[in-house]
């Protein structure tokens, strides 16, 4: 009993002290991305969680966001921006977001299809895969305004999409083929469409929420990760995981969602600030998405990491691999609908 115990105030210990230390760690990220004015003031609150590092194009945007709302409504509407998990993994933030004990999100597009079948499209592999096809998704009235709107059954609303960078896997050994794969243990995020993904390519995965990634990648639980050069780098996952390959099959997006019937409480004015605001601010961060993944590759390979790719023919078997996700996919989004975003972006 007396060891019994002991064991359970160590690991009570050993956690209060692993908080403690991601709390600070938190804090001392987040001090260049104070406010330089007092929200207290403000008539109107939008809290806005995100998982993930302001560093990233994608994510820093919420920021850019606070200000010019803040700027444009004249202190009126005061965006309460939340990164770094500091509201919660995203399944417990997108059930916050549903009851309106949160207003706003910024959802990784692989957990936006725990909200919206819809909204998991654009993780299909080799579908909106590269840069000039997410504009030319984001930008063609016929393929974004279903994708859009597919959330508010659920009493959600999407304003706009950024990006954190193409899919591939960071690994702690090389990955040259797909045989080499299969002795990984690939972490990917808790969402259905990357789970059905995986189990088509025939590769061994663990389901983890984002907080609990780098313990696992430390103590070998995992030893590899689906996600991008970006996050990789700038989440320091390199440090542990010093090889990628580049599959390029999957453009990563932040989705941003609102709680409607909050919006719809807003008045008129600041409903239309807050939406042009954050249309303007995703479609710069985009762009600068581009040019980040460029600068955080080049790092990444200062710094010791080694890039891969797989041959043509092996990601046309990826893609044949996957055709019963399409099929079960194109049933859940609307085969109809599928089948026009994939022939619109392959013209």
């Amino acid at each position: 009993m007396l060891k019994q115990t002991l064991t359970t105030f160590i690991l009570t210990l050993a956690g209060l002290l692993l908080f403690s230390a991601a709390a600070t760690a938190n804090s001392d990220a987040l001090a260049a991305w104070q406010p330089n004015f007092d929200p207290s003031g403000a008539e109107y609150t939008y809290l806005l969680s995100n998982v993930a590092h302001p560093g990233i194009a994608g994510i820093g945007v919420g920021y850019k966001i606070r200000d010019r709302v803040w700027e444009k409504s004249n202190g009126r509407l005061y965006v309460d921006f939340r990164p770094l998990s500091q509201l919660g993994g995203e399944k417990d933030v997108i059930n916050k977001l549903k009851l309106g004990a949160i207003q706003g999100m910024l959802c990784s597009s692989v957990a936006a299809a725990n909200v919206s079948n819809k909204l998991g499209l654009v993780n299909l592999p080799f579908v909106v895969d590269t840069f000039d096809k997410l504009e030319t998704f984001r930008n063609t009235p016929e393929l974004w305004d279903e994708y859009k709107t597919s959330a508010l059954r659920n009493g959600l609303m999407v304003l706009d999409i950024t990006g954190y960078g193409t899919y591939g896997w960071a690994t702690k050994e090389p990955i040259d083929n797909l045989i080499d794969a299969k002795r990984v243990n690939f972490r990917i995020a808790q969402a259905p469409v990357n789970t059905d993904i995986y189990k088509s390519w025939g590769l061994k995965f663990t389901v983890l929420p984002w907080p609990d990634v780098p313990q696992a990648l430390q103590t070998g639980v995992i030893s590899g990760l689906d996600h991008t050069p970006i996050v990789c780098n700038v989440t320091k996952k390199f440090t542990i995981a010093k090889h990628f390959t580049q599959i390029n099959y999957a453009q990563g997006l932040f989705v941003h969602l609102v709680n409607r019937r909050w919006f719809n409480k807003l008045p008129a004015d600041l409903q239309q600030i807050l939406t042009e605001v954050v249309i303007e601010e995703s479609a710069k961060a985009r762009v600068a998405t581009i040019n980040q993944q460029q600068e955080q590759i080049a790092a990444a390979k200062v710094a010791g990491v080694t890039f891969h790719s797989l041959t043509a023919d092996e990601k046309q078997q990826m893609i044949a691999m996957a055709e019963p996700v399409y099929q079960a996919w194109g049933k859940k989004i609307g085969t109809d609908y599928l089948d026009q975003v994939r022939s619109s972006l392959e013209q």
